[in-house]
């Protein structure tokens, strides 16, 4: 998997290691390098230390291409623990408060995985389980209220005239496989797979899948690949319009930087298609919301069978990571 080096962070710093791209000051006069540097020191000191240090994101910035890439870096299993979601929901706060028209120039946000072989396994099924055991349903509620917000923020990007790129390099599945919908595209790798487990346990998707894949495909097509409890591949998911792009195992990342590099001359037009495109088709925050409900209820009344297979299922998720990594 292509890998950018943690030191990106630098405004000035290349993205695979190499030494810092040049400068483009093409035929710039020195007056105009000059006011080129002064912009870029603003820029790399307007940066926030603290999204750069997250503990369970890696956020970069690359200020060339006015893009912030992020890649998940789980603790454990790669899934939306609290933890992890605190840092999205810190993310989400830094780049809304510190980037954008008259502060860090922003046209691309980009969310991957460090994770070997692994976009995101989803849910904290560990935590479901407990909660469940303890017929919680508030905590239930509270965890999947959370996955939404964050969600929603991201599907509307964060209202900055940005575009949001999900980069896939392994599997994506149940809130892994949601939260990708919320992305304005999607570059996934060949050997990418998707899928939502959840109807093998006895529940469903409840963090988007239903509102935003019947958004994207129609309510009929949602719903057999809400209840297949099958795989998808990247190449299926892009013959029906899920996954933009596809790379060669390994490309991801170039993949990447040759989309931004195509978009560049056209991003505001694509910015502004994508803010069309959520007028035409609104998703509410409610909606989602309302979903998470009848998700928490489905939760509560899951069978010890059920329950024994969803710890079994983040068992092996478990083994799995443990054994790539």
């Amino acid at each position: 998997m292509d890998r950018l080096p943690g030191d990106l962070g630098r405004s000035d710093a290349g993205l695979d290691g190499e030494e810092p791209a040049a400068l483009p000051l093409g035929n710039a006069t020195p007056r105009e390098a000059e006011d080129l540097l002064v912009d870029r020191a603003r820029a790399r000191l307007q940066v926030p230390e603290r999204l750069l240090h997250l503990a369970e994101l890696e956020v970069l910035h690359d200020a060339d291409t006015r893009a912030l890439w992020t890649f998940m870096r789980p603790a454990g299993r790669p899934s939306f623990t609290p933890a992890m979601l605190g840092d999205f929901e810190l993310w989400q706060q830094l780049i809304g408060s510190h980037f954008g028209p008259g502060r860090v120039p922003l046209d691309y946000l980009i969310l991957g995985s460090r994770a070997r072989g692994v976009f995101c396994f989803g849910g904290d099924l560990e935590l479901f389980a407990q909660l469940i055991n303890q017929g919680d349903r508030a905590g239930l509620a509270a965890y999947g209220y959370r996955c939404v917000e964050i969600l929603h923020r991201n599907w509307r990007a964060l209202d900055l005239p940005m575009l949001t790129v999900g980069l896939v390099q392994g599997q994506a599945l149940g809130g892994g496989f949601e939260a990708l919908l919320s992305f304005d595209f999607i570059i996934a790798e060949r050997d990418a797979t998707f899928g939502l487990p959840e109807v093998m346990f006895g529940l469903f998707p409840g963090m988007g899948a239903h509102v935003l894949l019947s958004h994207k495909l129609g309510a009929a097509q949602a719903d057999r690949m809400i209840l297949s409890n099958r795989t998808w591949t990247a190449a299926e998911l892009h013959e029906l319009g899920l996954v933009t792009e596809l790379a060669d195992p390994g490309e991801g990342v170039d993949a990447v930087r040759k989309f931004m590099a195509r978009s560049s001359r056209r991003h505001p037009g694509m910015v502004n298609a994508m803010r069309a495109s959520r007028v035409a088709s609104a998703i509410s925050l409610q909606d989602l919301r309302d979903v998470v409900d009848l998700w928490a209820d489905a939760a509560l009344q899951l069978s010890a069978a059920d329950l024994k297979l969803m710890r079994r299922l983040a068992t092996t998720q478990a083994r799995l990571h443990a054994h790539a990594a």
